[in-house]
């Protein structure tokens, strides 16, 4: 059976997921960021939430003000009416420290993909990811871009306690952890940047669209900016 693109999802009896393909596609994730965008714009009545994710956008709607037929077909319509703008994307820099306690899967990981540690750290380093997506945990963010040599599946049990901050890799994908949590990703490095500060708007550093890169740095240097991250000293900034 064909499945015609985009379409309309019911999530319960308060959300609508409009969906563009099956697939993790940078031209699928743009055209959910411009729906995102254009409901913003649109300021519909009723609508609570929109949450971006790879290929779809899930609205979040109160059923007393709204219901699913005018949630979803105002989303279609707007997902039809051609691209907009949207969002500036912006291109970021964090600073990993891949050494000891932050790194502990690195060893691990360059074993089992017949790479020396410091060969996944400059592979890992040397590509630009895009961020898809954020979900799961408050914050976590979704790499795509990773270099093809460092794909691995996900370990068969997770561990508990990833600490905020921990950089991961599964699944031919990369991530960047908001918060402490269980995790069954590699943890290769850690960023000393927050990228979750609920105080401030807006409340994750780094958000769908962006693009990142990293950069390596060393254990004396990751507590330096810590500190400095910790007394709300800007780290991360655009260098497009």
């Amino acid at each position: 059976m064909t499945i015609e693109y985009p379409r309309a999802i019911a999530c319960g009896d308060s959300g609508v997921s409009i969906e563009f393909g099956d697939r993790i596609d940078v031209d699928l994730n743009e055209r959910v960021l411009a729906l995102d965008d254009a409901l913003r714009s649109a300021q519909m009545h009723g609508v609570i939430e929109t949450v971006p994710t790879y290929r779809a956008l899930l609205i979040h709607y109160d059923p007393v003000k709204a219901t699913f037929d005018s949630v979803a077909a105002m989303g279609l319509a707007l997902s039809r009416a051609g691209r907009s703008a949207g969002r500036q994307s912006r291109r970021l820099e964090l600073p990993v420290c891949y050494e000891g306690e932050f790194g502990i899967d690195l060893t691990t990981v360059s074993e089992r993909l017949g790479l020396r540690p410091c060969d996944v750290i400059d592979r890992h380093t040397e590509r630009e990811y895009r961020v898809y997506m954020l979900g799961f945990q408050p914050g976590f963010a979704y790499l795509g871009g990773l270099d093809p040599a460092l794909s691995l599946p996900r370990r068969p049990k997770p561990r508990l306690g990833a600490p905020a901050g921990t950089i991961s890799i599964a699944a031919g994908q990369c991530a960047v952890h908001a918060v402490e949590h269980p995790s069954g990703w590699h943890w290769i490095g850690r960023t000393p940047v927050s990228t979750l500060r609920g105080g401030t708007k807006p409340h994750f550093t780094i958000e769908p669209g962006d693009h990142v890169r990293f950069y390596a740095v060393s254990t004396r240097r990751w507590h330096e900016l810590h500190r400095a991250d910790a007394a709300g000293e800007v780290l991360v900034e655009d260098s497009a």
